[in-house]
């Protein structure tokens, strides 16, 4: 496939989305940052109700995926992330207003409903706009909005939080999502034929090769028939595993490091940065040559098991040596992140487009639960213990099981190719 088609997308679609995801990002992950800081002493919070709230937001982001994804296959993405983005930076500030635990319940479910659609609607965006070569790297640089945001959050909350307090640190950073969101509403288009910016043969060129992609591919009926392949199934237990894993990694590093002796919260900021420095290494360089190759399995389970490897020597090492430890979560926070374009690049190969995004979002749902399972019992057994090993075994086993999956679900991605889809799904 030509990837010259209309590159004036690359310059100006990738960097709407990937601004646009980072600050959902932004907006989820900075609880972790205030939980280290005073936010517990502050509102009477107990270490397992912290967990609870740390974990919360994905519990209503499970809800609420196959709907909001419906709703922008069907209707509009562009008009459906308008609204999150204004609605989740309200909640953001919001939470930076509360005093009462059990409104910051309410508002920690919310945020995560807002937010449900988001990545589902985004990679229906994407596949509309870039073609089967382009897509792994078109994901990664949606996704690179995760790890960047964590590492330059990072070291911002720790500031914030050292100089105005945890409350303005939730009010500053939910902020820019509102204002964000009328940039986004000038700058995006839902599908190529509505773009000024297009000339007619680029859009031509791009939608004949978008539909030459989908000749291979069947109609499916409906997407009940589509969640019953076991394909789909596969990806949504390997997605789950995998976010168990990331979650409970993003949500607890800070918590994680800070407990090291005569760590500060700064310093903190600093540390807990790093390993995002290495995932963006990872997932540019993995997506780059996953596009090159076309091969997807390659580029998923060798990262993901790496991941569980470093976990687990992280948990033989113990306390014993603090930065040995912490350079094999570096590790383990870099293999973690590496596959997801190349993942989320499997699924428009293997399913027809009429019932792609009611597969993304629900392999997106079930990487809730896991993303849930892994923020709370990673907070949970680290609160019960007093240490961080059992959190450290329970994320690597996770991982473990993702690479798994992995293999056998591209395996069957591999027969599914071979004979009609109707059939293989059926």
């Amino acid at each position: 496939m030509n990837i010259k088609i209309a590159p004036s997308r690359w310059y100006r679609l990738i960097p709407v989305a990937f601004i646009t995801y980072s600050l959902a990002y932004l907006d989820r992950a900075n609880f972790g940052f205030a939980a280290a800081g005073e936010m517990a002493k502050d509102l009477n919070i107990t270490a397992k109700t912290s967990a609870l709230l740390g974990s919360l937001f994905f519990l209503g982001y499970f809800f609420f995926q196959i709907p909001g994804a419906h709703y922008a296959a069907s209707k509009s993405a562009k008009k459906l992330i308008f609204w999150s983005l204004i609605l989740w930076g309200g909640l953001a500030m919001a939470t930076g207003m509360v005093s009462d635990v059990t409104v910051l319940i309410i508002i920690r479910f919310m945020l995560g409903v807002v937010e449900s659609a988001v990545m589902p609607a985004m990679l229906i965006l994407l596949s509309r706009w870039f073609t089967k070569s382009e897509r792994s790297r078109a994901n990664t640089f949606l996704i690179l909005g995760n790890p960047a945001t964590i590492l330059w959050m990072s070291i911002l909350s720790g500031y914030l939080i050292n100089a105005v307090g945890w409350r303005w640190m939730f009010i500053w950073e939910g902020l820019p999502a509102i204002i964000w969101a009328f940039f986004w509403w000038q700058l995006v288009n839902d599908k190529p034929k509505d773009a000024t910016w297009l000339t007619q043969p680029e859009k031509d060129a791009l939608e004949s090769a978008l539909q030459k992609e989908q000749q291979g591919l069947k109609p499916v009926k409906n997407y009940m028939t589509a969640f019953k392949s076991r394909a789909v199934i596969l990806l949504c237990l390997q997605y789950a595993f995998w976010s168990i894993g990331v979650y409970g990694f993003v949500m607890w590093l800070p918590s994680i490091i800070k407990a090291a002796p005569d760590m500060s919260i700064v310093r903190t900021g600093w540390l807990s940065s790093i390993p995002y420095v290495f995932a963006i290494i990872g997932m540019l360089t993995a997506s780059y040559f996953s596009d090159k190759t076309l091969n997807r399995k390659a580029f998923v389970w060798p990262f993901l098991l790496i991941a569980a490897l470093a976990f687990y020597g992280s948990y033989l090492i113990g306390t014993s040596n603090f930065w040995l430890s912490f350079v094999l979560l570096v590790i383990a926070g870099t293999a973690m992140y590496a596959p997801y374009g190349p993942f989320f690049a499997i699924i428009p190969e293997i399913l027809p487009g009429n019932v792609t995004a009611g597969a993304i979002a629900l392999i997106n749902s079930l990487g809730a639960l896991g993303s849930f399972a892994g923020s709370y019992l990673v907070g949970y057994l680290n609160s019960s213990t007093g240490g961080f090993g059992a959190s450290y075994i329970f994320m690597a086993g996770s991982l473990f099981l993702s690479a798994i999956l992995t293999m056998v679900a591209v395996k069957e991605r591999e027969a599914i190719r071979k004979q009609p889809l109707a059939e293989g799904i059926a």
